[in-house]
């Protein structure tokens, strides 16, 4: 009796969750992101979720959640409810940074989450000020060899993005740079600018006048092709570092045990926003690439990056301030 009476109910359960997909989105859906209102991360959030709640026909509401790295957010979003109705639209720090740096990170980035698409990259810059007599990412490579450790670079603090592209520039090229970290980009830029330090990676749209008013001197781009927004700085690859790539991207994600099937919803909705040619053409004005890749080679992405960083944040004994 207990067989019979099995049967029909397991067959409820498995019809449940394509019904329940069906009917997504049926209320607004909530998009954490872990910066303040304002930052970068935050300008792309805001570029990409009107356009998506027009395709998904529900509004997405954009909730800052900065702090702690963006362990505030990761740890808020991991928790939620796996319904799809809280969602996680992350730049890199919070899921393959922090956790080799902090203590006790209440999530685990790689099983916390179901990874649905990258939605844009933006490649760092690799700059020296004016000052320093180079012009090319080889020339910055001979001097830092004939004179180790006596050129210094600036960082937005310990254990930032940017530091661990340094860091990782710094191993694959051979050489041997000072850190000088800031607490946050804005006073490690102005520092720069000014040239107390000599070297610094730093992301596109907030150093591009600098560039173009001869403040700065852009030697390469951390990517794997040039920026349309500087076309004629090479990337490092070219430059003579092959392999390196670094920069910051925003990517969508859900609670692990979300449904594959809104997964599937989520991801086809991200691929045909960052295709819209108003969409593409507002995120390249702002340094970012439209990408819309696959949840696999997301999570792939993820790994990839958490596993680099983990060897990058050992070998150079970085500690958060």
């Amino acid at each position: 009796m207990k067989a019979i009476v099995a049967a029909p109910i397991a067959t409820l359960i498995f019809a449940y969750v394509p019904a329940v997909a069906q009917g997504y989105p049926d209320r607004p859906i909530r998009v954490i992101v872990p910066v303040p209102a304002g930052g970068t991360p935050d300008v792309l959030a805001r570029t990409v979720t009107p356009p998506l709640s027009e395709e998904l026909g529900r509004q997405l509401v954009v909730d800052n959640r900065g702090g702690a790295g963006g362990r505030i957010a990761a740890d808020l979003a991991a928790q939620a409810a796996p319904d799809g109705y809280t969602l996680f639209l992350s730049s890199p720090g919070a899921l393959t940074i922090v956790p080799h740096l902090a203590k006790n990170v209440p999530y685990d980035p790689l099983r916390d989450f179901a990874p649905v698409s990258l939605v844009s990259t933006g490649p760092f810059l690799l700059l020296t000020h004016p000052s320093v007599a180079v012009k090319t990412v080889k020339d910055l490579i001979a001097l830092a060899k004939a004179q180790p450790g006596k050129l210094n670079y600036a960082s937005a603090g310990n254990g930032t993005a940017n530091h661990l592209a340094t860091e990782l520039f710094k191993s694959m090229a051979g050489i041997d740079l000072t850190h000088v970290p800031y607490k946050g980009a804005p006073m490690a830029v102005t520092d720069f600018l000014a040239g107390r330090v000599s070297v610094t990676f730093n992301s596109i749209p907030p150093i591009l006048a600098h560039i173009q008013g001869g403040r700065a001197r852009a030697l390469g781009v951390a990517g794997a092709r040039r920026s349309p927004l500087l076309p004629e700085v090479p990337t490092i690859i070219e430059a003579g570092v092959p392999g390196y790539e670094s920069g910051a991207w925003l990517g969508l994600l859900a609670p692990a045990k979300t449904p594959p099937a809104i997964i599937k919803r989520l991801h086809e909705a991200v691929v045909k926003v960052v295709n819209r040619p108003a969409v593409h053409a507002k995120l390249e004005s702002v340094g970012a690439e439209p990408v819309g890749d696959t949840p696999r080679e997301f999570a792939e992405r993820i790994r990839r990056e958490y596993e680099q960083n983990a060897k990058i944040v050992k070998a150079a004994g970085v500690r958060i301030d």
